[in-house]
């Protein structure tokens, strides 16, 4: 991610800052919106790149369990749950990858590896169980007017005799914004359609023009760019910051910051899209470096300690992929403490 040549880097960042900004002032400011996902079911696929490699084969699988979900929303939910982490443990007791509660892991757990236990800590029993529990979500409302799959994540959160009693998705503002922010997160999961469907935000060039007013201020590790930081950041202090610019709030880490929209291919990049680093390039999780793309295969970002914000090449080995944030895919996304553990987003109807 460094360019070697810093006499190249000097007369590169004057170009862009420029160049790129006034071609992408227009276009970006002259479409909004975000690719929307049709349908339900087996029909989508999963993203490359968009949950652990691990569990990859487990969730495409289960999440053609029924007509009513597909693995874009069950990878969603147990993002949404736990983060991928099969150790997670909720204050409230709820436990795995899939965070079922005991009680609830009694009645809907299943021993899909055969070995005998149902083992609520081990993803290839947890993610059946999920998908089993999400069918009889969907059993249980099929009667119900409306959006199948909207009806089976509202009784996710609220119970499905809510659900029943009110002909939908209940008028609970906590339900209703679950629904929501599953569906929003499902974009980021699921492998997209051409570039023509990937439209790109109106606050890009904002993000942009942010970043590029930050030029050659030292790299700070965990910097927010606060006056008590002398107005320095890291990587992903720099791209939230340049997003909240714009009224994009993003959460604080580069790994999370992956999953505020869908994933663009690198032929479909445009100014403004995020561009994520990783140590393994087949788990989203050890995501550790992010920029934002400005054209020409360059991206403005703060790479490290003894470095300055500057303009650097996105085409390294560490290159993961990209996110093309969208308002509602940033407002999705669940809030984490500094443990990393979820404190807020959902409050599903089994944890």
């Amino acid at each position: 991610m460094v360019l070697r040549n810093g006499l190249r880097t000097a007369a590169l960042a004057g170009a862009v800052a420029f160049g790129f900004l006034g071609v992408i002032g227009v276009g970006t400011y002259a479409a909004s919106g975000a690719v929307q996902l049709g349908g339900t079911g087996g029909g989508l696929t999963l993203a490359p790149g968009t949950v652990p490699a691990a569990y990859q084969a487990l969730i495409q699988q289960w999440g053609t369990r029924c007509p009513q979900i597909s693995p874009p929303m069950l990878a969603a939910q147990l993002y949404q749950e736990s983060g991928f982490d099969p150790t997670a443990r909720s204050s409230v007791g709820a436990e795995g990858i899939a965070q079922f509660m005991p009680d609830t892991w009694a009645t809907y757990g299943v021993d899909a590896t055969g070995d005998g236990k149902k083992d609520i800590w081990n993803p290839a029993d947890a993610i059946p169980a999920a998908a089993n529990y999400d069918c009889a979500l969907a059993q249980d409302t099929a009667t119900v007017p409306g959006d199948p799959q909207d009806n089976l994540l509202a009784a996710y959160n609220a119970g499905p005799y809510a659900v029943i009693a009110h002909r939908g998705v209940p008028p609970y503002q906590e339900t209703q914004g679950y629904v929501r922010s599953i569906k929003s997160l499902m974009v980021s999961f699921a492998a997209q359609a051409p570039a023509s469907t990937l439209v790109v935000s109106p606050q890009a060039s904002g993000a942009i023009y942010f970043a590029q007013t930050k030029l050659g201020t030292p790299y700070l590790w965990g910097g927010e760019g606060l006056p008590s930081q002398n107005g320095q950041f890291d990587c992903s202090g720099l791209t939230q910051a340049a997003f909240a610019s714009v009224g994009i709030s993003l959460p604080r880490v580069a790994n999370d910051q992956w999953y505020a929209g869908p994933h663009p291919s690198r032929d479909q990049l445009r100014p403004g899209d995020l561009v994520f680093f990783a140590t393994d390039l087949n788990d989203p999780r050890t995501i550790h470096h992010v920029g934002i793309y400005v054209g020409g295969g360059y991206m403005i970002n703060a790479p490290h300690t003894g470095a300055v914000i500057r303009y650097d090449k996105i085409d390294q080995p560490d290159y993961i992929g990209a996110t093309r944030v969208t308002p509602d895919g940033a407002s999705a996304l669940p809030q984490r403490g500094a443990d990393g553990t979820i404190t807020g987003g959902s409050d599903p109807g089994h944890t």
